[in-house]
């Protein structure tokens, strides 16, 4: 009788530790909110994180951020909530602080956030960068309509959960430059990689949904990201880029081979890259077909 007391003990004391641990919180560098945010470079960041593809609905008329299509994945369809400066709809009560744990750590005022919000990109944004960024969504036109609900079955649905993935999974930090780069390199990478977040739709994911990182940008067969091609060196060479046309294409949306990106890609690029500054466009282009 006492050794299963003994044994008892011991799962008592595994399950315990286990839960300290997948439930500790998981959080990046403080960010210094003390700053003023400047609402036109956040609107350009609106446009370089890629918001308005994901939160608009063109096709249903909901209004500008006000609610996007719904991404099918494998854990459910996650419908992309409206995020103008509505109080009650939108994200119009959220404060900077709110903000930036939503961006920084994946977590909003109703808990944690499931990672195909990409915080795991936008965790490497600078402490301006977030504070512009909020300053721009609050100056958003509101709309009182909230997007559609998510469908999630059980237990994906259960947002404690994600506490547990990401002691797993992400490791919140701000982005830094490859010594001996260029600016530009450095530039794209932080895009690729950050607000951008091209590695997100164009890499793997494993069982739980988690970014392959050790395949970052070789493509994603589907699942949570959904089907995307290899950005890697070589499979864009095979494709006919070199930099100035994978450039150009993220303008006006032409392959090397006068086919036209459609789909998702389509609004990504219209909605998003071809409004770029030449500069992004290039530098992200620069580290995409880097040796």
């Amino acid at each position: 009788m006492r050794r299963w007391f003994w044994v008892l003990g011991v799962l008592v004391v595994v399950g315990l530790g286990a839960a300290v641990y997948f439930l500790k919180p998981v959080n990046g560098p403080a960010r210094d909110l003390t700053l003023v945010g400047d609402v036109e470079r956040g609107n350009y960041l609106i446009r370089l994180g890629g918001c308005v593809a994901c939160h608009t609905n063109n096709a249903a008329g909901t209004g500008f951020l006000a609610g996007g299509f719904g991404l099918e994945t494998q854990f459910g369809t996650f419908v992309p909530p409206n995020i103008t400066s509505d109080p009650t709809a939108g994200i119009g009560d959220w404060t900077l602080a709110q903000f930036s744990d939503a961006m920084s750590n994946g977590i909003g005022p109703d808990g944690h956030l499931y990672p195909v919000f990409p915080y795991e990109n936008y965790t490497l944004m600078s402490d301006q960068e977030i504070t512009d960024l909020y300053a721009a969504l609050m100056a958003t036109e509101p709309v009182s309509t909230p997007a559609v609900e998510s469908q999630i079955p059980f237990p994906f649905n259960i947002r404690l959960a994600m506490a547990g993935w990401k002691n797993l999974f992400f490791s919140p930090a701000r982005f830094v430059p490859e010594e001996g780069k260029s600016e530009a390199y450095n530039r794209g990478k932080y895009l690729a990689y950050g607000p951008a977040h091209c590695v997100a739709c164009h890499s793997p994911r494993n069982l739980l949904g988690a970014l392959d990182w050790s395949k970052a940008l070789t493509g994603s067969p589907g699942g949570t990201g959904g089907k995307a091609p290899s950005l890697t060196r070589d499979a864009l060479i095979a494709e006919g880029y070199d930099a100035a046309t994978l450039a150009q294409t993220l303008m006006d949306g032409f392959t090397p081979v006068f086919d036209v990106l459609g789909g998702s890609m389509g609004e990504v690029i219209k909605d998003g890259t071809s409004q770029w500054t030449e500069a992004d466009r290039a530098a992200i282009a620069e580290y995409l077909l880097a040796e």
